[in-house]
C-alpha cells in the first residue's frame, strides 16, 4: 500500500527550514523561485526522484501545499513510497538503503555487496 503521507507538510517545511538556517515555523507559507529552486534539489536528493516540472508547472508552485502536492505526485508517479518508508529503487526515505533481490528468483542483496 502507498503511503500518502510522504512527503508531507512537515517534512517540506523542514527541508525549507534548511534553506536559510531557521526553524520550521519561520518559514512563511508563501515560496520564491530561488526556495522552490533549493527545495527542488532538496527533494531530489532526499527521495531520489527528479519532479516533472516544465516552466509552467514550476511557476503555479506557489505555497508549501503546492510543493507538498507536486512532490507526492512525484513519488507516487515513481511507483510510490511503501508503508515503511521504502521508496522506490529500495532506497529509504532517510537516504538509506535496504536489501533488494538481485532478480525476481535469485538471493536478495544488500547494497554494495558482491553478487555471486
Amino acid at each position: 500500500m502507498t503511503d500518502l503521507a510522504r512527503p508531507d507538510r512537515a517534512e517540506v517545511l523542514e527541508m525549507l527550514a534548511a534553506f536559510g538556517q531557521r526553524a520550521a515555523e519561520d518559514v512563511p507559507d508563501e515560496l520564491g523561485s530561488l526556495e522552490l529552486t533549493w527545495l527542488i534539489a532538496e527533494f531530489e536528493q532526499r527521495y531520489g526522484i527528479e519532479p516533472d516540472l516544465d516552466d509552467e508547472a514550476f511557476e503555479a508552485v506557489r505555497t508549501v501545499d503546492d510543493a507538498v502536492e507536486v512532490f507526492r505526485a512525484a513519488v507516487l508517479a515513481a511507483g510510490g513510497g511503501a508503508a515503511d518508508g521504502t521508496a522506490v529503487d529500495g532506497a529509504a526515505v532517510d537516504g538509506s538503503t535496504t536489501d533488494t533481490p538481485a532478480d525476481a528468483t535469485g538471493p536478495a542483496v544488500t547494497a554494495g555487496a558482491a553478487r555471486p
